[in-house]
Formats: C-alpha cells, structure tokens, sequence
C-alpha cells in the first residue's frame, strides 16, 4: 500500500528521521482506510520530505504517486486573494472598492456594497453557495458567470456587512470575475501568468486540465463496511476562484513558502495584512479557529501557522505553513472524509517538535539513531523516535502524535521515562533490546515487552492463518 517516501541525503544529520515521519503517515492513513494520502514538507525553501501512501482509484488500484493531480478546492482561496492583493499593491484595484465598483450587475444590491476586504475575510454576509447548492454533489453543473451573478442578485446578503464571520464560495466567485474586470483577462489566464507560471507551479492550474494525472475521488467509508464510491471528476465553472484549483503537495508547499517572511511575492505590508487574524471563530465544543484574508491562522506547538483546508467531491487536504521559519506541511487525501486535517497537523507538530530541539552533531544523532524503531505487543504500537537531540516514546495510533508521547531521558545507556505526574512508569527505566543485526529487536516499557513491529506482525498474520486454515 506504501509508495516509499524521496528524501536526499543532507550534510548534516536532519533533525528527524523522514522514514519515521511517512511510517507515521502511513499508519494514519491505515487506520483511517483512506485510499490514497500524498504528501510534502518543506523546510528553508528545500523539500525534506515527499511521499505517496495507497491507491489513487480503488476500482483499478492504481498506486497514488507523487506526481497525481488532487483538487485542493479552498485552497482555491489563497491564491485568489494574493491575485487580488497583487493587483491592490499595483493600483488596479483598492481592498476597500465594493463589488458594484467592478461589477455592474451588482450596482444597487446589498451585495454589490460588499467590499474586497470583507470578501476576502468572509466578513461580508454573503450567502455561502446559494440556495441551490446541489452541485456539491454533482447534482447539477457549478454556476457560470451569468447563474452566480443571478444567485447572488436573487438572494441579497443573508447577514450585515461585518457582522459575523461567514464563509462564503460565492463572493470568492465574485472576486474572481473583480480579477477579470480589472485586469480585461479570464480569471485563470492572469492567474496562470501572474502567479503560477513565474513561480514554476507546474502541477497547480486553476481549473482540472485535460489529460492531467488526476486522482479519483471517493465517497465516505460504510457504516458497516468499507466499501467507497468513484466520485466522477467536474468543472468548477464561476466558481474556480473559489475551489476550482488542483495541485499536488509538492507544489502546494512551494506556493506557501513564497508567503514566508522574506518572499518577494507581495510586499511584506501586505503579506501581514493577509496573515493577521480578522476574525476569531469560536463555537462550543469546536476548536476555536482564526481567519485572515483567505487564509486560515491556528497556533501549532507554539507556532504561529498560516494555511487553508479543501473540500471537494471526494477529496480533502490541508496545508500549514509558518512563515517566519519557512516550514511548510501539506497533505491531500482522495475521500471525502479522508483525515488530511490531522495528518497535516500532526506532521507539523513532529516536524516543529524536532525543529525546536536543534540538530544534533553526526555523532550524537548516530548514538540516539541506533535505538528507535516501531515495536508492538498485544496493545498497539509504539515508535521510538528521535526529534532533534531528544528521543520520543510516540503512539504513532494518535492522530496528536506528541498527545501522551513522552520525551526520554538518556543517561548512557540507560532510558528513563520523565519524573512527572503520570499514570504510566515515571522515572522506570526503558529497556532496548539488542537485536543480531545492529538494530533494536525490542523494547520493554513498565515490565511490558514491545518487539519489532515487522515480526510481530508477521506472528499475527501465522497466527490468523492458522485459524481460517490456511
């Protein structure tokens, strides 16, 4: 089900080991049932990590690669909303204009009074997609020009300008065609010569090309079953600026790190302008959630992170990016309730994690290196890790990779687990066992034995042989 991850080899010992970050993400994936899981991390403008975990279709099994094609939809958003802010800082347009300013079908409604700022921030108390929003699940065609313009016409503001946060598809979509107004060019066409082809995106285009290696969606697992349905690919129409574009991890990775601190892609004015929080969301029994200027902004092991989710027809991904150490994390999936949510974010955890403890010199990382592995016993599975100079105890069953993890302490030979409140072994010793070929053939934790994962497995298996007879 693996495709195994591309990494190059450094200088330098990395500050985690890039086959423990995609073993991490495959068992996600896993445990999930997924189809497919591609994925990429980008640290100081180079990319440490690429990999592709299952099938891009499951009807013909196809292995996902790194090269597929996913729609990433509402990360649509981001690239729009820099368009527009490119176009803001040349004097093209103001954030402040209304809608009615470049659009005349919409001079006289509440919504032509919306201005791009509020557009952009979801502040405008425009309707999300319309009261008949069956295309979501190609129930019908996206709207063109003339069917979104009519909707947005027919149904007004449902809410006052500024008075909540509202997401909302059709005022990108309207955003879209302020792009073409003022520039006198289709929407895709200035956003392909403007932004994806100067920055050598080669796989992001804003609308599914013809002939690209596009994944296939899928719908949700079964209750009772794990069965999933094709879901067929489609058009975006009016709505492009809003979900329409596709790309990979790879590209999505290099799109983020040109909104790091010290990118010359919008002046740094604006760039903060984008990431600073506009709204704050906070609902019950809801992680509380902050939106820019089509970005979302969430705080991750203590780091600030820009980004944005995408849901479209069968697929899912989210990226996360922090731009003042040019780490960027992005993960797509090809099932409507593919988990790329929480992969992405406990990937950048792992990554920032190790980030923050520094590197380790050749010797000390060789030290700590000849310990790790993924063990298993009859209660799950266990990795020892190294992030930074620190090793970890990590369920790598979690999708919080460091909830409930615990940071060993090293005194020669010795593993200790941390002297803190717990209901585990504060302070007991972690035993590595030595295996004939160098590496650890097991580990005991609170008495408990954990042996390599491989060979436990391979036990497993024998042993569910055995009972169906074969």
């Amino acid at each position: 089900m693996t495709t195994e991850p591309m990494t190059t080899e450094p200088a330098t010992p990395r500050p985690f080991d890039p086959d423990h970050l995609a073993a991490w993400v495959g068992t996600q994936a896993g445990f999930a049932r997924v189809p497919g899981v591609q994925y990429a991390v980008r640290v100081g403008g180079d990319v440490v990590l690429e990999g592709a975990w299952g099938v891009a279709d499951v009807t013909t099994g196809e292995p996902l690669r790194t090269d597929h094609v996913f729609r990433v939809a509402s990360h649509s958003k981001t690239f729009t909303a820099t368009a527009v802010a490119r176009l803001a800082e040349r004097g093209a347009l103001r954030l402040d204009d209304a809608f009615e300013a470049h659009l005349p079908e919409l001079v006289g409604t509440g919504v032509g009074r919306v201005t791009l700022r509020e557009a952009l921030g979801h502040t405008g108390g425009v309707r999300r997609d319309g009261t008949d929003a069956d295309f979501w699940q190609l129930g019908a065609p996206f709207p063109d020009r003339r069917a979104l313009v009519a909707s947005v016409r027919a149904a007004g503001p449902v809410l006052g300008r500024g008075e909540v946060f509202k997401y909302s598809n059709l005022a990108y979509g309207l955003l879209g065609l302020v792009v073409e107004a003022v520039t006198g060019r289709p929407f895709e066409r200035h956003v392909q010569d403007d932004l994806l082809g100067p920055l050598g995106l080669d796989r992001t285009s804003p609308e599914l090309e013809d002939g690209a290696p596009a994944v296939v969606g899928h719908s949700a697992l079964g209750v009772a079953d794990d069965g999933r349905l094709p879901v067929a690919p489609v058009r975006t129409g009016a709505l492009a600026a809003a979900t329409g574009f596709c790309s990979t991890a790879s590209d999505l990775t290099r799109w983020f790190a040109e909104h790091a601190d010290g990118s010359t892609l919008l002046r740094p004015e604006t760039r903060r302008l984008l990431q600073r929080d506009e709204s704050a969301i906070d609902r019950p029994h809801a992680r509380p959630r902050r939106y820019g200027l089509g970005l979302e902004v969430r705080d991750i092991e203590g780091r600030r992170a820009v980004g944005h989710s995408g849901a479209f027809p069968g697929q899912l991904s989210r990226t996360w990016a922090d731009p003042a150490a040019g780490v960027v994390v992005s993960v797509l999936t090809n099932a409507v309730d593919g988990p790329a949510d929480t992969i992405a974010t406990g990937l950048f955890a792992l990554v920032a994690t190790a980030l923050d403890a520094g590197a380790p010199t050749p010797a000390e990382a060789a030290d700590l290196d000849r310990r790790t592995g993924r063990f298993a016993n009859l209660w799950g599975l266990t990795d020892v890790v190294r992030l930074g100079g620190d090793l970890w105890l990590i369920d790598p069953r979690r999708d919080d990779p460091l909830a409930g993890a615990e940071r060993l302490v090293a005194d020669g030979e010795t593993l200790r687990l941390p002297v803190e409140p717990g209901f585990g072994a504060p302070g007991e010793p972690v035993e590595v066992l030595p295996g004939e070929d160098g590496r650890p053939a097991g580990i005991v934790v609170a008495g408990v034995t954990s042996w390599r994962a491989e060979d436990y497995e391979a036990g497993r298996r024998a042993q569910l042989a055995a009972r169906h007879g074969g």
